[in-house]
């Protein structure tokens, strides 16, 4: 068999950049030939304490185990056929390591799903931004024999130095997930959001249209948020339920919600988001309020499989939220039409042949070399 080396910086089933995008096409790799292994630089044990506040010293010793880890990688990698990178394969500085894989490596194949390069950061970690290693998005970029992107805009941004790029959208397997069954409403409605501590901006950016709920007082609502247990609003009066993630909660915490939330703020990095988060509303048949912006015109047809918002008319946020909690049947239209869109532009079975041949043409291209 074909072997692949996927080099990413996350435990597998953990960070979304990873479980929506390709760890999802495992599967499918497998099935056309490929064994795979993964080598993630953050370990479990590392993953359970990442984005905590603090606690440098286990932060520093699991980094050092990390280079560590990819030092030792380096005498197998020529085993491989496609080395597969995910965003860096060392986190710090300049691309020393990425440098060495690309001599040893026989092929590689760079994903990328966000505009890391930019310099984001969570704000637990805030204090190594000026650390991290940007050059080595460009230099991975550059120097792959292929480039996956899944937005137009890092798409764009990737051809300015590789010609070899395609762009494959975020997508969810749609097997395991079921979409609502019952939209009726028994208690609070829930108005929900699925995120991560770096992503609670967004929800807070449209607060304000909470307020407005609360003054309007048509009917009680409770903020679920999954993902950040210890998110709040400023306003304490704003009622909310806040959890950590789990993967074996994930299917059962968005049957919870009554609708789907995806806000935005307009900012460069957002143009290189592809809304994984929003595709599990539309897998759980949610309807879902995204705002105006990016790729979420792509995804979504306003008022037909969602409803856009201008980032900054809180008013319009207040009413699409008024609107689908007191319309039953408008909920189900939307839900549905949510995850028939999703089947059908978003799923891991509408695009697998697309990972297939870039892998694939890597491969060909090498043999004629």
């Amino acid at each position: 068999m074909k072997k692949i080396l996927v080099l990413c910086p996350y435990p597998e089933n953990r960070a979304p950049s990873q479980r929506l995008k390709y760890e999802q096409y495992f599967n499918a790799f497998r099935e056309g030939g490929y064994d795979v292994r993964v080598s993630s630089f953050v370990n479990l044990r590392f993953w359970n304490i990442v984005y905590k506040r603090g606690l440098w010293l286990h932060k520093a010793w699991f980094t050092i185990g990390g280079y560590l880890k990819r030092l030792a990688i380096l005498f197998q990698i020529r085993g491989y056929d496609i080395v597969y990178i995910h965003l860096w394969a060392t986190p710090l500085g300049l691309p020393f390591f990425e440098w060495l894989i690309r001599k040893l490596a026989r092929s590689v194949v760079y994903d990328i799903d966000d505009m890391v390069f930019l310099g984001h950061s969570s704000q637990a970690n805030r204090v190594l931004q000026s650390l991290k290693g940007r050059k080595k998005m460009i230099y991975l970029m550059r120097v792959a024999d292929h480039v996956i992107t899944s937005t137009p805009s890092l798409e764009g941004f990737a051809r300015k130095f590789n010609s070899r790029v395609t762009d494959i959208p975020t997508t969810l397997g749609t097997e395991h997930f079921s979409a609502k069954l019952n939209y009726g409403i028994d208690g609070p409605i829930v108005v929900g959001y699925s995120g991560s501590h770096s992503t609670s901006k967004y929800l807070l950016s449209i607060e304000p249209a909470f307020e407005i709920l609360l003054n309007e007082k048509l009917f009680d609502f409770v903020v679920f948020v999954v993902g950040d247990s210890k998110f709040r609003f400023k306003n304490s009066n704003i009622p909310v339920e806040a959890k950590d993630w789990k993967l074996e909660d994930e299917h059962s915490d968005l049957l919870r919600m009554d609708i789907g939330l995806y806000p935005l703020t307009d900012e460069p990095w957002v143009y290189g988001k592809r809304g994984g988060k929003a595709l599990l509303y539309m897998g759980a048949g949610l309807p879902v309020i995204a705002t105006a912006i990016g790729t979420n015109f792509d995804t979504f047809r306003d008022g037909e499989n969602g409803f856009l918002v201008d980032v900054n008319n809180m008013d319009d946020w207040a009413t699409k939220i008024i609107l689908l909690a007191q319309d039953e049947q408008l909920r189900r239209k939307i839900g549905n039409s949510a995850r028939e869109a999703l089947e059908l532009n978003f799923s891991v079975e509408a695009n697998k042949s697309k990972y297939l041949l870039v892998l694939n043409g890597v491969l060909a291209a090498k043999n004629q070399k």
